[in-house]
């Protein structure tokens, strides 16, 4: 809808988004494997991506070609919802990138084939697919603009 969206940070921090179909692949595989009884593993993706890669490709899967993204910090998005902040500050700040070798010597066929990219497309048809799923968040989207507008007003 042309509505601008909050990016907390500068969005240059990488994380790591696996396809729920991947992530089957590798658990599937661990399962009554006697070698990983007692041992943890991760089951994640090897493809990289920044915030703002990933905004930019959910925008392009609903088809908006120039999302605006408003780089907010964590901290101020705190301020305003200690919840939603939490999960910035304590998880999301910094670079999340995980080392798969282990889960690929556990289960030698395991990789993950499907991109972001196209997650976010099966999702957003996910979402089109019934007008029951496309409920706004009228309290989220209140908060967001009360937070836009205090970044606005820091401004000169």
């Amino acid at each position: 809808k042309g509505q601008p969206v909050i990016v907390h940070g500068v969005g240059s921090s990488l994380w790591v988004l696996t396809h729920q179909r991947d992530f089957a692949k590798g658990f599937v595989g661990l399962m009554g494997n006697n070698r990983t009884i007692g041992e943890a593993f991760h089951i994640t993706s090897d493809e990289w991506l920044n915030w703002n890669q990933i905004y930019k490709l959910v925008a392009d899967a609903a088809g908006v070609s120039d999302p605006q993204l408003v780089h907010i910090p964590s901290e101020l998005i705190n301020a305003y919802d200690p919840v939603w902040g939490a999960g910035l500050i304590g998880d999301k700040t910094n670079s999340m990138v995980f080392d798969n070798s282990k889960i690929k010597r556990a289960v030698p066929d395991f990789v993950c084939t499907i991109p972001y990219a196209q997650g976010a497309r099966e999702t957003i048809e996910w979402f089109d697919a019934d007008p029951a799923r496309q409920v706004v968040d009228e309290k989220h989207n209140a908060l967001v603009d009360r937070i836009l507008a205090a970044y606005r007003q820091a401004w000169p």
